[in-house]
């Protein structure tokens, strides 16, 4: 079984990019599973919190969730031509301390995949999560790009995806994505 952690970096209640994830949910293939998680409550990163206080309960829960996965899939939305920074906050702290950080991250399979409103999807915002992604030591799929454009018009009112040329685009990132997993896991260790 391959177990998947999905996060969508939107706070919103009607973000695209949760939409885009509870849709994923539906794709997985057999024997994976998508568990959708939050970075709703965690505060504004503070290192005089974390070395007075320690790493606040939900960023720890977090960051066990992440490292019993066997991915992560980050939907992304774009704000001002780069990454939100309620979702930068959460991966900082998600790598703290840095003790810790190769626990939750290091070789952890990432795919990165996004909506927006906008003609462009989430290009920028993907490739500016890149070198945050390789910072960490992820193992970032390199395999496919999802990026969902003008998401207004292929997102309905309910949350629901509207266009079949988009969902038929998610199937194909969520199996790729699974199928990537799942070889890496059966390479032999070195």
């Amino acid at each position: 079984m391959i177990r998947l952690i999905g996060l969508s970096g939107s706070l919103r209640s009607g973000s695209y990019n949760s939409a885009v994830l509870r849709a994923a949910v539906a794709m997985m293939p057999p024997d994976s599973e998508l568990r959708i998680d939050s970075i709703a409550g965690i505060p504004l990163y503070d290192g005089d919190v974390e070395s007075g206080e320690g790493i606040p309960a939900p960023v720890a829960r977090l960051k066990d969730a992440i490292a019993a996965a066997d991915g992560l899939l980050l939907m992304t939305p774009e704000y001002n031509n780069s990454v939100p920074g309620v979702a930068k906050n959460a991966i900082d702290w998600l790598s703290r301390p840095p003790a810790d950080s190769a626990r939750v991250f290091a070789g952890k399979p990432v795919a990165v995949a996004g909506a927006s409103s906008g003609g462009f999807g989430t290009v920028l915002a993907q490739n500016a999560w890149l070198p945050v992604f390789r910072t960490l030591g992820a193992d970032l799929w390199p395999g496919g790009r999802l990026l969902v454009s003008r998401a207004a018009s292929i997102i309905d009112d309910n949350g629901e995806i509207v266009d079949a040329a988009t969902r038929d685009n998610l199937a194909k990132f969520v199996r790729g994505f699974v199928g990537y997993v799942r070889a890496r896991r059966a390479r032999p260790a070195a």
